[in-house]
C-alpha cells in the first residue's frame, strides 16, 4: 500500500502549528507520503457556515488552555499571539507559491514561528518582512510570487478541493479517505498509518 497523508492547515490557526510541529515525523516514521495542502481556513469557514473557538469566549479560553497542555506534551514552544485572529491570505498565498520546493518547509516553519512563539503581528507587511528576510527570504520576491494569478488559483483550488472533501476547519489529515480534524487527533492518524505497515 502506497501510504499518503493529506495535511491540510492554515499558519493563522494554533492548532495547525501544533499539529505541524508532529506531522512529519508521524508520516516518517510510517513510510508514509506527507502531502501538505495549504488552505484558506477564512474560505473554508465561510462555505461550511464553521467559525473560530475564539468566537465564542468561554470555548476560547479553554481552547487557549488545552494548546498549552498539548504543546508541554509535544515538548514545543507555544505563545497565544495576542493579534489574533489574523487575516492570512496573504501568508496562505506565500505557503501555496512555495508548495512543491525546497523552501516550501523554511517559509511555513517561519511563518508559524512568528505567529505561535513570537508573537508578531503578521497581518502587517512590514513585520512580514522583518519576518521573513530574517530567514533569508527575499520580500520582493516573495511578493511577486504572492500576486500572481497562478499562485492565487492555487491557494483558492485547494481550499475548494478541501471543502469538497468535507474539511471544515484546520488543521484536517486525511489517511485515504479517512478524515481526522484537529491536532488532537494525531493519534487517530498514526493508528491509521500503522495500519497499514
Amino acid at each position: 500500500m502506497n501510504k499518503k497523508v493529506d495535511f491540510y492547515f492554515d499558519v493563522g490557526s494554533p492548532a495547525s502549528y501544533l499539529a505541524w510541529t508532529q506531522i512529519a515525523d508521524i508520516a516518517q516514521r510510517h513510510g508514509a507520503k506527507l502531502a501538505y495542502q495549504p488552505m484558506l481556513l477564512g474560505g473554508v469557514f465561510k462555505a461550511t457556515g464553521n467559525s473560530s473557538p475564539a468566537t465564542v469566549p468561554a470555548k476560547g479560553r479553554y481552547t487557549r488552555q488545552d494548546f498549552q497542555r498539548y504543546a508541554r506534551r509535544y515538548g514545543v514552544a507555544f505563545q497565544h499571539n495576542p493579534y489574533f485572529p489574523i487575516n492570512t491570505m496573504q501568508l496562505m498565498r506565500g505557503a501555496a507559491a512555495y508548495l512543491g520546493t525546497e523552501q516550501f518547509v523554511p517559509y511555513v516553519d517561519a511563518v508559524f514561528q512568528a505567529m505561535w512563539v513570537d508573537q508578531q503581528d503578521m497581518g502587517n507587511p512590514e513585520v512580514v518582512g522583518k519576518v521573513l528576510g530574517g530567514h533569508g527570504f527575499d520580500i520582493n520576491d516573495v511578493m511577486q510570487k504572492i500576486n500572481d494569478p497562478a499562485v492565487k488559483d492555487r491557494l483558492r483550488s485547494i481550499t475548494e478541493a478541501a471543502i469538497e472533501r468535507g474539511v471544515f476547519g484546520a488543521p484536517t489529515m486525511f489517511v485515504g479517505e479517512e478524515m481526522f480534524f484537529g491536532q488532537d487527533r494525531l493519534e487517530f492518524v498514526e493508528e491509521a498509518l500503522a495500519a497499514g505497515d
